[in-house]
């Protein structure tokens, strides 16, 4: 998964304000998902409550205790710097060795750490015909841990990933924007403010992502669109993320 960082956008922010779901039994984990359509062939699945808060803080604190965390120096635009958050990964054996912004980490087993497939079971119960078999997990230890603006596009994934994102923790926005340009059919470079104005779809949502919540890009969203967690002042807390993908 490539990082950048990138200067603050003029484009329209759109935030999510979708109505909590309720359940007459505390501890039923299937929750409504609201989905919410992109345009052009990408959508978002957004589940709010995922897990129950019990169960999430008990997996919250065994990975924030057990997972070998690591915060590598990586490189963007041909410069050297800290990541700005700590992360491990997990796969399958044989799978295609990952590798982003220069760094190439290793790849821990699932029965490494056993409650990983028990998480993993949870979110393919969530997500019938899904199968993950790789993830990248992400330790937010405050709000000046962040990821920039990216898409993960990566051809191991293949041309239409659908990536699934479990927040443990603390609250923190996610920001999806669609890219900045692409080429039109006659080949020339058409702004996205004029695509999207053609479209009727707004070029930029923010989530807020709460504890035990679960967030799902599908189809053409790493084609058309980049995504960030950015730094938030007020954000004191930690936070656990993981990121289940299908590497081919």
């Amino acid at each position: 998964m490539a990082s950048s960082s990138s200067s603050s956008s003029s484009s329209t922010m759109s935030a999510l304000k979708l109505k909590a779901v309720s359940a007459a039994n505390p501890n039923d984990t299937a929750k409504k998902a609201e989905t919410v359509d992109l345009g052009n062939g990408s959508d978002v699945v957004f589940i709010q409550r995922l897990i129950p808060s019990e169960q999430s803080w008990n997996w919250f604190h065994y990975l924030d205790k057990h997972i070998p965390w690591t915060r590598p120096t990586i490189r963007v635009f041909g410069k050297s710097f800290l990541q700005p958050r700590d992360t491990c990964y997990v796969a399958t054996s044989g799978l295609t060795q990952l590798s982003y912004s220069g760094y190439q980490p290793h790849a821990y087993s699932w029965d490494d750490y056993p409650p990983l497939k028990d998480i993993l079971d949870a979110v393919h119960k969530a997500l019938p015909g899904s199968s993950f078999n790789s993830l990248l997990l992400n330790r937010y230890k405050g709000g000046n841990d962040y990821v920039g603006w990216h898409a993960d596009d990566e051809k191991l994934y293949g041309p239409t990933p659908e990536i699934a994102s479990l927040s443990l923790g603390c609250d923190r926005d996610f920001v999806l924007k669609k890219k900045p340009c692409k080429k039109s059919r006659d080949g020339s470079d058409e702004p996205a403010s004029k695509r999207l104005k053609k479209s009727g779809h707004d070029d930029q949502h923010t989530f807020r992502l709460k504890h035990g919540s679960l967030l799902v890009m599908r189809g053409y969203t790493q084609r058309d669109w980049i995504h960030s967690v950015p730094k938030r002042a007020k954000a004191e807390a930690t936070r656990i993320n993981l990121t289940f993908r299908r590497v081919f």
